[in-house]
């Protein structure tokens, strides 16, 4: 494989990687005498012609997408002599996210907000440029050996996730970690997704370990459905707590409820490195699932900024049977009645009180008749009011 020519330019070397849907090996580009990557997809991907169509179309959009923190894609086809559907990328000399966690195990602050930012400028283009990645992870964010952070394989996981004949298991498996909760219940993509994923890169680099850990993508969503990850400050005490809930957001359960945009995650990932707590960061239009615990602190001249803490999402609450929802307000009205009734009573016999005290001994008798009279056609109202208002 070392020694062979792919499309009669392409001077085949190293393996650099390898899945089960890919290998990846390093290349020399003998018409512009140059290293690149070359990705040569499985050999029974070529059988499907609904894939190869797709491929193509997102390689060409891939393609098109000119970026310092976006690895270029030179060319791709299909090489006749193995009848493999290859891609041509920007060699990146360095190591992936994953190669950086399998040796540093988690990742400073700075060192990881550093990346991120850089992966965020390159999803943003992509976004505004009207491509989704829909893969991202540690392992398709390149590092250089001069620091430059690049976002790889854009395109090809969109071919990869749309319906086709190919089995899809292995490959959807491999990356269930990093799918966005509607990703996960089997709906669609959308750039906030890729949020999502780069969110769960981030709780990574930061703590050392995944928000959610399951066997299987229904697993996955069961949990992403009924709680919430620790905060990263929980786990790590070098993170913030602005920090935390900078990247607590980008995890959000609802797409709505996160950032917009992957610059708006940068920015709020800067902030947080810096204990300025995002301005949105406490605002949530997805389920309410926040405690009353909350982290305050002042810094400088900063005024004191306060980050809600999400606790883990309890089941939702049943709706309260009709019958049992018209109840309530009668309920209400039948304890203001006896009130009522009980304050007439009361004000009636204090005023006949002060009136007998104030009569002369042979009115008495006359005057308490008139007086339990009208005490008693005063509770038959009332008690008729208590009947209308409880029933």
């Amino acid at each position: 494989m070392a020694e062979r020519t792919l499309a009669g330019r392409y001077e085949l070397g190293e393996r650099l990687g390898s899945g089960g849907m890919s290998t990846v090996l390093l290349a020399i580009d003998r018409r512009l005498e140059r290293q690149v990557a070359i990705k040569l997809l499985a050999e029974h991907l070529a059988d499907d012609e609904q894939f190869v169509t797709r491929f193509r179309r997102e390689a060409l959009s891939a393609a098109r997408l000119v970026h310092p923190n976006i690895v270029q894609v030179y060319d791709f086809g299909l090489d006749e002599e193995s009848g493999r559907q290859y891609i041509v990328m920007e060699y990146v000399e360095g190591n992936s996210g994953a190669e950086i966690l399998a040796a540093e195990g988690m990742l400073d602050v700075p060192e990881a907000v550093g990346i991120l930012s850089q992966a965020c400028r390159g999803l943003d283009y992509a976004h505004r440029s009207g491509v989704i990645h829909r893969d991202v992870k540690p392992g398709n964010l390149l590092r250089s050996r001069d620091g430059v952070v690049k976002l790889a394989d854009f395109g090809i996981a969109k071919a990869l996730s749309e319906e086709s004949s190919i089995t899809q298991v292995g490959s959807v498996l491999g990356t269930a970690a990093y799918l966005s909760p509607e990703q996960a219940s089997g709906h669609g993509s959308n750039p906030r997704s890729d949020i999502y994923a780069l969110g769960v890169v981030c709780y990574q680099f930061l703590s050392g370990r995944l928000p959610y850990e399951a066997q299987s993508i229904t697993e996955l969503a069961l949990k992403q459905q009924r709680e919430a990850p620790p905060l990263l400050s929980d786990l790590n005490p070098e993170v913030s707590p602005e920090l935390a809930a900078a990247v607590d957001r980008a995890l959000e359960l609802e797409p709505e409820a996160r950032y917009e945009t992957a610059e708006e995650l940068r920015l709020a990932l800067s902030d947080g490195a810096r204990g300025v707590a995002p301005e949105t960061a406490a605002t949530s239009v997805s389920t309410p699932r926040t405690a009353a615990t909350t982290v305050s602190q002042a810094t400088g001249d900063q005024p004191a900024t306060t980050v809600q803490r999400r606790e883990p999402r309890q089941p939702a609450q049943r709706a309260a049977p009709a019958a049992a929802v018209a109840e309530q307000p009668r309920r209400k009205r039948g304890w203001i009645a006896p009130t009522i009734v009980l304050l007439l009573a009361l004000a009636v016999g204090a005023a006949a009180f002060v009136y007998i005290t104030g009569s002369s001994s042979s009115e008495s008798v006359r005057l308490r008749q008139v007086v339990y009279q009208q005490v008693d056609q005063t509770a038959a109202q009332m008690q008729q009011l208590i009947r209308q208002n409880t029933k």
